[in-house]
């Protein structure tokens, strides 16, 4: 048995604690333990880190607080869209979905993609009837709604705008939130394979079927067990310029460059040269990891089998 670990993130942007009530910084420090817990519980009995991931994800997915599964925002014709991918570094086998309604955990959809579907990227109506025929869970539009979501939305749906920053006014509280809404996971098992995932429901008032970096092989996720395995969080179009994920894996392997060298690179090198804002998590295949990003804040956590762990808002 090697070292172990997971780490998770809900998102970057940002996020400054005089905007944030005592609360809702509680409710998402109690949300990314919860997600941490679950994922790590799955690498503790021995699961692989593509479970242990999926397990994390799914708690996220589950939480309103997050702009991912049922926490998503409105697009311009006031539904959900919601996109995901997972990848399996031992073997680069990989998963991802786009432009699903009604898929109450993306993340598992992405997972069905991966293992029973003979594709590798699925995307709207074709994906939605992959999850009926896999028997994966779907709810009803009223599953999805909350109303601080809602309000966001109704701000902007009559103009061509679109947002990336979100004001929530959750748990009775107003707090200014501008985040990129992105949920994600990587994790390090006992045998040293890695896994990555990412899942997300993109931009409020976005049209034409906009597709971030998140279910993007390469640029929001990427697992590959000789460096590393990456889930991304940001301004999605510069992620997807920069190929982003995979590029901290291409610094590693060209370059022999550490994770956590790679990823600043990354970070606060190339992406902000294409004005990307944001950040990333990773774990290497002998359980280092890494958190990383250029944007005021980013809710983030980590847990390895050392008993390090860490829960993580702000800058500082």
């Amino acid at each position: 048995m090697q070292p172990f670990s997971i780490v998770i993130h809900g998102g970057a942007g940002t996020i400054l604690k005089e905007d944030m009530t005592p609360d809702l910084e509680k409710a998402y420090q109690q949300a990314l333990d919860e997600a941490l817990e679950a994922g790590y519980g799955v690498l503790e009995q021995g699961g692989c880190a593509v479970n242990a991931v999926k397990a994390a994800i799914v708690v996220l997915e589950d939480n309103l607080l997050f702009n991912a599964g049922r926490g998503s925002v409105f697009t311009k014709k006031g539904v959900q869209e919601m996109d995901a991918a997972i990848m399996d570094g031992k073997n680069r086998e990989a998963g991802a979905v786009a432009a699903v309604r009604n898929v109450r955990n993306p993340i598992e959809l992405a997972a069905e993609v991966m293992h029973n579907s003979n594709h590798v990227f699925l995307s709207g109506k074709g994906a939605n009837d992959f999850a009926i025929k896999q028997g994966i869970k779907l709810e009803p539009d009223e599953f999805f709604f909350s109303q601080f979501r809602y309000d966001q939305w109704k701000a902007m749906r009559d103009s061509d705008n679109y947002s990336l920053d979100h004001t929530h006014q959750g748990l009775e509280e107003l707090m200014k939130d501008k985040k990129f809404g992105t949920v994600g996971c990587a994790a390090c098992d006992m045998e040293g394979n890695i896994a990555a995932g990412t899942s997300t429901g993109g931009m409020t008032n976005k049209k034409y079927g906009r597709i971030g970096d998140s279910p993007i092989l390469g640029a929001g996720t990427y697992a590959h067990n000789t460096t590393c395995a990456i889930s991304c969080t940001g301004h999605g179009e510069p992620f997807i310029k920069a190929v982003a994920a995979y590029d901290v894996a291409a610094h590693m392997e060209y370059k022999g460059m550490s994770l956590h060298d790679a990823m600043h690179e990354v970070v606060h090198t190339k992406l902000i040269e294409l004005n990307g804002e944001g950040g990333m998590i990773g774990v290497d295949a002998k359980g280092n990891v890494a958190m990383m990003f250029n944007s005021a804040g980013m809710y983030r956590a980590m847990k390895n089998s050392s008993g390090e762990k860490f829960i993580g808002i702000y800058r500082d």
